[in-house]
């Protein structure tokens, strides 16, 4: 019998193991299988649920590692909202360093303010300093379609009859993007792979035909040292940006202290009074209190006043890294898989943010 697999996910379709990727129950397979759905995916589609799976991240590596053995095109997606946090600088070596495309998803999540041919500047920088060398970086919104048509044609082009293959860290939007492309494309009426912002969604190679080509969908890379990843899926709905980030502008004197629910906080021990712009999910609270009170707050108040994390979530023990700012140029803060702050002058911040994630400092990206 031909193996199938599900349309959704990429698993191979079994009905023997319901902790296994790609679970149907027998009843469920009927001679024509087109399109066939796993359990799993249709719970995320149509009820918002994950169920959890056995699947580790060596089994994405080996998946990715073997796109090296292709003559391929690699697209790559990556979180504008989170560049460094959603940049794989692995991705050229593990694909054999094949032609690369870099795509900037998300980009309606960024204040209408913002310049492109700057956005753009900071972005190729960054690329640059992670020693990656595309051919092409592109700006785009999946949800909004934008320059889709502009990205379709220099695909096609740079393709030449390549596979194409869609690659990123998870949650940057792979699988949208995807649809948004055969939509636009192909004009598909329906989306064809499974969405959703719970990392793991696609567990295997999804392959769809796209003109005399394939798209390839691959799992997402998973990058320890985002916040995302030790988040219950309450927690998560909370800071993944649904619409356009408004920032919030805070005044500190120095010995002040914010706390992003109780996820991460930052200190400001030294320097002269400066705002903070924070960029981050609308559903995310932030809480100002004096630096002498801020450990006692966090005692008595992580899980209750300072969520996520919330009642039920696990433990979420905060590491703090100091950080002397010396320049009056705008630097970011950022807080991988949360958002950024914004400061500027000759200041000393203490950051907290999970024990084994690292936040750093950056250009102002806006």
């Amino acid at each position: 019998m031909e193996e199938l697999h599900c349309i959704g996910c990429g698993s191979v379709i079994q009905t023997t193991d319901t902790s296994l990727p790609g679970y149907v129950p027998k009843s469920k397979l009927t001679e024509e299988n087109e399109d066939i759905i796993c359990r799993r995916c249709f719970r995320l589609k149509n009820y918002n649920e994950v169920t959890p799976l056995k699947i580790t991240s060596d089994d994405y590596f080996n998946i990715i590692s073997e796109i090296g053995y292709k003559k391929a095109l690699i697209v790559m997606i990556i979180d504008i909202f989170d560049i460094e946090g959603s940049l794989i600088p692995q991705i050229p070596k593990l694909t054999n360093y094949n032609d690369l495309i870099i795509i900037a998803n998300k980009t309606d999540l960024l204040p209408k303010s913002v310049k492109e041919p700057k956005l753009l500047h900071h972005l190729r920088k960054i690329i640059a300093d992670n020693e990656i060398k595309p051919l092409d970086v592109y700006l785009m919104s999946a949800v909004k379609y934008k320059n889709i048509d502009l990205i379709i044609d220099k695909i096609v082009k740079r393709a030449a009859g390549k596979d194409i293959y869609i690659v990123g860290a998870t949650n940057v939007g792979k699988s949208t993007f995807i649809n948004t492309l055969l939509k636009s494309y192909a004009d598909s009426k329906k989306d064809v792979i499974t969405v959703s912002f719970f990392a793991g969604t696609t567990l295997n190679l999804i392959k769809i035909p796209f003109g005399d080509d394939f798209i390839i969908d691959t799992p997402g890379l998973i990058n320890d040292n985002q916040i995302t990843h030790y988040l219950s899926q309450k927690a998560l709905k909370v800071v993944t940006p649904k619409k356009e980030i408004k920032p919030k502008v805070f005044q500190l004197d120095s010995n002040q202290t914010l706390f992003f629910g109780g996820l991460a906080r930052i200190d400001f021990v030294k320097g002269d009074r400066t705002s903070f712009v924070c960029y981050h999910s609308e559903f995310i609270k932030v809480h100002r209190t004096k630096l002498e009170k801020a450990d006692e707050l966090y005692k008595n108040q992580v899980k209750k006043l300072l969520t996520p994390p919330f009642e039920n979530d696990e433990d979420f023990p905060l590491k703090s890294h100091t950080f002397n700012i010396r320049t009056q140029n705008k630097q970011d803060v950022v807080l991988p898989g949360l958002g950024f702050v914004t400061v500027s002058g000759n200041i000393t911040l203490k950051v907290y943010t999970r024990s084994n994630t690292t936040p750093y400092i950056r250009e102002a990206l806006i």
